[in-house]
């Protein structure tokens, strides 16, 4: 069994490695698997995250937030946060106020205690955006002379009983176990013995916790002796606890304490993290004993980036096939080209219902039927029609069969290969198809390019219309009655199948009302922020490696 690590800082918060170095090294050290909890921050996460995509390392999104208690801080952990949460940014811009507003004060009675350091010269040490804490001041007393050691600096000026001290305003550890659960993630208790609590103290505040809705505590620490650890151990079965493990590693910060090793004979089983992605999918099952309907977006989500669902993938369809649940496919793409691919991926032994269009029509594979059609008006699609071809850039709507465009561009020759269809040129898209179903807007390499385009058709068309991205280079224009969240619910009523029942896997900004409409919205680590904000889960993989595989295995 390998070790894993779920406990270690970065340049983000008291670290002294970037993201990348600390993934470059947990692959040295062999890890499976390795947590970023940088303390009250999450701005390393998607760094990370993107990095790690061709790892042998999983990356673990986390996060460490600052609490108090009249007299001690508290640190509760939180593993696989939907990160992206506005309630969750919102606390944590909150939390920082109330430390900068600490750090002024503590950098003010340090200047009076006669050391060097003022509160300008501390933020200028350090990059914009990181998270100060008690390390910082540590490491600016030592360079500045003032004191020979980080140890000196805490144990005469900046530890919890120093006069130059400054306890932040509170937030409750209470409060932080609430909005990690808020957000999706499982709240950890850290370090629970550095605390210096008696036995009573420290069960009374873990009771309160677990009644809050901690999941976890940190049982294997790098300072912990063996008595430590099976105090730990014993609150962790008192009241029904996962056992955790983190070495707590700052790189040169704390020497002494190395990543997956601590102080050298640190280990942190793999099973710790099974245990704890247990918990983060607990609500995840079905309400009841009727189908589910599980919906798919395809590319970037059901099928990897070389087109094709991996076998480990397809076995598990079919086991939630054979469980009675409902498999259903929704895309961007048209028809003609989704069935192709469809056919080609072996989806359709499930007969499934077929979303299109983005939701603009809904058709039973079985039966051919179209069950479903939303188009945009003459009128509306001649305004944007108009509106596009003042900025230039290609654009192109279709017909059954085939995809129209009124210039051969780059654009459209790739779309066209993309897609699988043919194209077609013509004087005026619209008389060709007075009526679509959407116009898509595309550029090949700059994203930034079609964001104006969206600003101007939302101005004036918003009413009408949703005007959303379905990846860097696809901007796409569909009906306001539209979209893959109305056909989700459109498929729910089709089938018989209650919305309580029902999920959505999608990756993409064109998957945000699908994955906001959904029982259970499924994000892919490889999707964009707007579909990880609006989704309830976020896969531990991305699309390449079998990310749904556990999602779906927990259906089956």
């Amino acid at each position: 069994m390998r070790a894993i690590d779920l406990h270690v800082h970065s340049t983000y918060s008291d670290g002294t490695m970037t993201p990348a170095e600390l993934l470059k090294l947990a692959e040295e050290r062999g890890l499976a698997a390795f947590a970023l909890t940088d303390h009250d921050a999450t701005k390393g996460l998607d760094e990370l995250l993107k990095l790690s995509a061709d790892s042998p390392v999983e990356v673990v999104p986390g996060i460490e937030i600052t609490t108090a208690i009249p007299g001690k801080d508290i640190h509760i952990l939180g593993y696989y946060i939907n990160y992206h949460r506005p309630e969750l940014q919102d606390f944590l811009s909150e939390l920082i106020w109330k430390r900068e507003d600490r750090n002024i004060k503590m950098c003010e009675r340090l200047h009076d205690a006669g050391l060097s350091i003022t509160y300008e010269a501390l933020r200028a040490s350090v990059t914009p955006e990181t998270i100060l804490t008690r390390a910082h001041f540590a490491r600016f007393l030592v360079d500045a002379g003032d004191v020979s050691s980080m140890q000196e600096a805490f144990s005469r000026y900046l530890g919890d009983r120093c006069p130059t001290y400054v306890h932040r305003e509170k937030v409750l550890p209470e409060d932080a176990v609430r909005i990690i659960r808020k957000v999706g993630g499982v709240p950890v208790l850290a370090h629970p013995i550095i605390y210096g609590f008696s036995d009573d103290k420290l069960d009374r505040l873990v009771a309160s916790l677990k009644e809050a809705g901690l999941a976890g505590i940190e049982t294997v620490y790098s300072t912990y002796q063996g008595a430590d650890e099976r105090q730990i151990r014993a609150l962790a079965k008192k009241y029904d606890l996962l056992m955790t493990g983190g070495s707590d590693f700052h790189g040169s910060n704390k020497p002494h304490i190395q990543l997956g090793t601590g102080m050298g004979k640190l280990f942190i089983p793999e099973e710790f993290l099974d245990g704890i992605k247990k918990e983060y999918m607990r609500d995840y099952e079905p309400k009841n004993q009727s189908p589910a309907l599980l919906t798919f977006d395809l590319d970037g989500t059901l099928i990897n980036d070389q087109k094709v669902i991996t076998p480990a993938t397809k076995a598990e369809l079919d086991k939630v096939r054979e469980k009675g649940h409902r498999i259903t496919i929704s895309t961007g793409r048209p028809f003609s080209s989704a069935s192709k691919l469809i056919v080609k991926l072996g989806l359709d032994e499930y007969k499934p219902l077929v979303s299109c269009f983005n939701g603009g029509c809904v058709i039973d594979w079985a039966t051919g039927e179209v069950m479903l059609k939303k188009t945009l008006d003459h009128e509306t699609a001649a305004g944007i029609r108009d509106i596009i071809r003042s900025y230039g850039r290609h654009f192109h709507t279709y017909t059954d069969t085939e995809v129209l465009t009124e210039k051969e561009t780059e654009e459209v020759k790739y779309y066209g290969n993309y897609v699988n269809l043919s194209y077609r040129v013509v004087d005026d898209v619209l008389i060709e198809e007075p009526n679509p179903y959407k116009i898509i807007i595309m550029h090949l390499t700059e994203k930034s390019k079609l964001v104006p385009i969206q600003t101007e058709i939302l101005e004036k068309y918003g009413d009408r219309v949703q005007c959303v991205f379905s990846g860097d280079m696809f901007l796409e224009v569909i009906p306001l009655s539209s979209g893959k969240g109305a056909a989700l619910l459109s498929m729910c009523e089709l089938l018989g199948i209650p919305k309580e029942n029902s999920y959505a896997f999608a990756d993409e900004d064109n998957d945000i009302s699908m994955l906001s409409e959904a029982a259970h919205g499924v994000a892919l680590v490889n999707g964009s922020k707007g579909a990880k904000k609006a989704a309830d889960y976020i896969t531990f993989l991305d699309n390449n490696h079998d990310g749904l595989v556990p999602f779906l295995n927990s259906l089956s």
